[in-house]
């Protein structure tokens, strides 16, 4: 996981995906790119890529996002952002749908700047996929198709047109979110508690033993708030029921175990990368989290 794999790589471990060769600017502003995914790796490696990716998943397989995996036993629209390390484990033979993969600057021109990380599909720790229906399934297949076809046209306007297919991509999934996952927050505790779980999750995935974790206790996360903590913590219990102590505690044992997992940094190094000044600590406290040892994790990742 110490690696982000770049589009350039992406393209050299998968050249069928980019047969003709498009460059980084293909779209004017940003790079997008549409092609079919039948010739589906059996194992991606785990890793962040540095562009954003939507799949439409017609095949059984795994999916390890984060510090998870997820069963894809049906069709499935599947969501991938820069923030979040993820690999896709193949368990079907037949790999069938599409993928898109495009940078940030080719959803928005500056006026639109925010889009994908005010979109929910796209917001940190939120689910990235989402199960499709019959009518679903049909209706998507359509839209990919029209994207196949209109990456290899000559219209000079396609990367327009592609743009709102994707657009159209996104809109489809949201519709399929429960309505009570966009409801807003409107009391002070709710807020304050959101910009904490939003600012908590921004601190993850580490990338290396040297990029340390920056935001350890709850008075880092006051201070990054311009809140004074006896009222973060207040606010982050009335709203969740737990303090801001634990979910910093549940939110670092679940790295440690991703990075105990798909990493071979030893222990040492994954104790300083979460911020622990002595190994000792390091495992003191995730014995307490988790019952284990990380020795006796990695051990089992082995």
């Amino acid at each position: 996981m110490s690696h982000t794999e770049s589009i350039q790589e992406f393209y050299r471990r998968v050249p069928h995906a980019n047969p003709a060769d498009l460059s980084l600017n293909n779209a004017g502003i940003g790079h997008f790119n549409v092609f079919e995914r039948n010739s589906c790796y059996k194992k991606t490696p785990y890793s962040r890529r540095d562009f954003y990716k939507v799949s439409f998943i017609i095949g059984t397989g795994r999916l390890h996002y984060a510090d998870k995996w997820i069963e894809i036993d049906r069709p499935a629209l599947l969501f991938s952002n820069p923030v979040v390390p993820y690999s896709w484990e193949a368990i079907s033979e037949s790999q069938l749908g599409w993928f898109t993969l495009f940078t940030e600057t080719f959803v928005h021109p500056a006026e639109r700047k925010d889009f994908l990380q005010d979109s929910p599909l796209f917001k940190i720790g939120a689910n990235p996929v989402y199960f499709v229906n019959e009518k679903q399934q049909k209706e998507l297949s359509m839209i990919f198709g029209k994207m196949m076809t209109e990456i290899e046209s000559d219209y000079p306007h396609k990367y327009g047109m592609l743009r709102n297919y994707l657009h159209l991509i996104i809109h489809e999934a949201m519709k399929m979110q429960p309505a009570e996952t966009f409801e807003r927050q409107t009391n002070a505790s709710a807020r304050i508690t959101s910009l904490f779980m939003e600012l908590l999750e921004r601190q993850f995935p580490i990338d290396t033993p040297e990029n340390a974790l920056r935001l350890k206790t709850a008075n880092d996360y006051a201070q990054s708030l311009s809140v004074h903590a006896n009222h973060l913590n207040r606010s982050v219990k009335e709203i969740t029921g737990k303090t801001t102590t634990e979910h910093i505690s549940a939110r670092i044992t679940k790295e440690a175990q991703a990075l105990l997992n798909h990493t071979n940094w030893n222990v040492s190094e994954i104790a300083y990368s979460l911020g622990f000044e002595y190994p000792a600590y390091f495992n003191i406290f995730f014995k307490k989290q988790t019952g284990l040892t990380p020795g006796n994790v990695r051990a089992r990742a082995v």
